[in-house]
């Protein structure tokens, strides 16, 4: 832990002063393996014209609309999922986002990409004043740029990984209001700490600027309440060292959606996140990076069937709560298989 310390204390480092940082880019633990050309095109064909069927729900994703007068009325310790990795966490009477996305589409223009199966619970005009912004990487799916410019007039703080910092002050937002984390590195706000720790993944928004920004998971710590939020992210041995370092945690947010065995090194496979749920020697699991975008080319649906029967077989207590319902953090609720009820 004393390694946990000193790093906490130095909020602001220069990039290339990170572990994580070599030669312009940043870095996993393990070498990324490279994508071969024809690979990258037979995939790049097949999402465009050879998808299969079932990869979009055929009936209306069920959406428990959110009002701000219910949020202020909600007890502390709340949790509403908002669609894909987006969370809304109230905690000490203040209000928290994980990497919001509230556009149509999780792609660089308005007019194609990947489109939103269900609107979001509530708008980000209805929203509270946000305290903080955590954001785990800069992929159009965790990065909204319509809505970072939309918050910024109400969020006290963007809270983001080495890099990630600067695509919000390029985009005109103030630099007093971004801070940029290291993994391992720890800040403070409002009483609640927040470590960002390691994940395995990639980045970038564009042809010339990937890896140029980190990607990280996050540690939220409300006095005995702790939560983890994963981003995105493959199965790698960080999680072992998190849950020794951090856990146990009250309720794991671990993405269990878009994975693929092409892309198996960054995102995990529904075995694999119930595996790092282990790991982090969590209470309850919440499946998030699911249920919004056509990302992958699995049925829409198989990543909640796939993690609910894991998660019975293993006896890990599973929380599927609908779009925008509340789920209590000090005592976390099953939900239901929504899902089911859209599948012929």
């Amino acid at each position: 832990m004393t390694a946990l310390t000193c790093c906490a204390q130095q909020t602001e480092p220069s990039h290339a002063e990170s572990p994580q940082y070599r030669d312009g880019r940043f870095r996993n633990v393990q070498p990324k393996p490279a994508t071969g050309f024809w690979q990258g095109l037979k995939l790049t064909w097949t999402f465009l014209f050879a998808k299969p069927e079932g990869t979009v729900p055929d009936k209306p994703i069920p959406v428990q609309a959110l009002t701000r007068a219910q949020l202020e009325a909600a007890p502390d310790r709340s949790l509403y999922r908002l669609g894909h990795s987006t969370v809304l966490l109230k905690l000490r009477g203040r209000y928290w986002l994980t990497d919001p996305v509230f556009s149509e589409r999780a792609s660089p223009v308005h007019w194609a990409g990947p489109a939103r199966f269900h609107a979001p619970p509530i708008s980000i005009d209805e929203l509270p004043p946000i305290a903080g912004v955590i954001l785990s990487h800069n992929h159009y799916d965790h990065l909204d740029h319509a809505a970072v410019l939309k918050l910024a007039g109400k969020t006290g703080r963007f809270i983001a990984p080495l890099g990630v910092g600067d695509q919000l002050i390029a985009w005109g937002i103030d630099p007093k209001q971004v801070q940029q984390l290291d993994w391992w590195q720890s800040t403070e706000v409002d009483g609640l700490r927040l470590t960002a720790t390691p994940a395995q993944h990639f980045s970038g928004r564009g042809l010339t600027d990937s890896d140029k920004s980190l990607w990280a998971s996050w540690v939220i710590q409300d006095g005995d309440l702790r939560v983890f939020f994963s981003g995105d992210t493959g199965y790698f041995d960080g999680f072992k060292a998190i849950g020794q370092a951090l856990g146990p945690f009250d309720i794991t947010l671990l993405e269990t959606g878009a994975y693929n065995q092409q892309w198996a090194f960054v995102h995990m496979q529904p075995e694999e996140t119930l595996q790092a749920h282990l790991d982090l020697r969590g209470r309850w699991l919440l499946p998030i990076h699911n249920g919004t975008f056509d990302l992958s080319l699995h049925a829409w649906q198989e990543p909640f069937e796939r993690i609910a029967a894991l998660a019975t077989q293993r006896g890990v207590a599973l929380s599927t709560p609908e779009m925008g319902e509340r789920v209590d953090l000090r005592a976390p609720h099953a939900g239901s298989a929504w899902w089911r009820k859209l599948v012929d």
